[in-house]
């Protein structure tokens, strides 16, 4: 409900669950207080759960957390502009999880930033298609960084398509079409 009430009720019953000895290292426990600290704007508390996550080893039971915990955490490090640390994690991910979605967005969004378009163009193109071609921001970046590239003919299909998924995105149409075309 993201009402700060039952937010806070979550939290205290994170913070009782992981204080359980036999919960000390959980990672879900972890990952609910994280979320909780996050929604209520608590940053900090939540970057400092996240870091206790980040020299645990890989394993299948607990992969899907531990994908998480690395996303939020890396996300909280795009947020501060440290994006060789955020890069280290979403490395992680992909390692483990290459059709992630989330991760392969997030090295195109660093790639970008690093004016590679190139390669931010090529990650955000495994994100497209991992994520079945449905993410209309995904493939507007997409469309943009083939554009940026001068991949125009790449740039105007993909722009079609996001078009044809949602006909209402019209930055696409002003900022990658038009331009292509000309």
């Amino acid at each position: 409900t993201k009402e700060k009430f039952n937010i806070e009720r979550a939290l205290d019953d994170f913070i009782a669950i992981a204080s359980q000895n036999t919960n000390k290292d959980s990672l879900g426990p972890i990952l609910g207080m994280s979320s909780a600290y996050m929604l209520l704007k608590q940053q900090q508390r939540a970057k400092n759960q996240l870091k206790r996550v980040v020299k645990t080893p890989w394993n299948f039971d607990d992969a899907e957390y531990l994908e998480k915990c690395w996303l939020l955490l890396a996300d909280q490090y795009i947020q501060s502009n440290k994006l060789e640390s955020a890069n280290e994690l979403i490395t992680k991910v992909v390692q483990h999880n290459k059709s992630c979605t989330k991760a392969l967005e997030y090295l195109g969004y660093i790639a970008e930033k690093d004016h590679r378009y190139k390669d931010a163009a090529n990650t955000y193109l495994q994100a497209w298609k991992s994520g079945g071609k449905t993410n209309p921001s995904v493939g507007y970046k997409l469309a943009y960084c083939l554009m940026k590239s001068k991949k125009y003919p790449q740039a105007i299909d993909t722009a079609n398509e996001v078009l044809e998924i949602s006909p209402e995105y019209h930055n696409v149409k002003k900022d990658i079409l038009d331009k292509c075309m000309n």
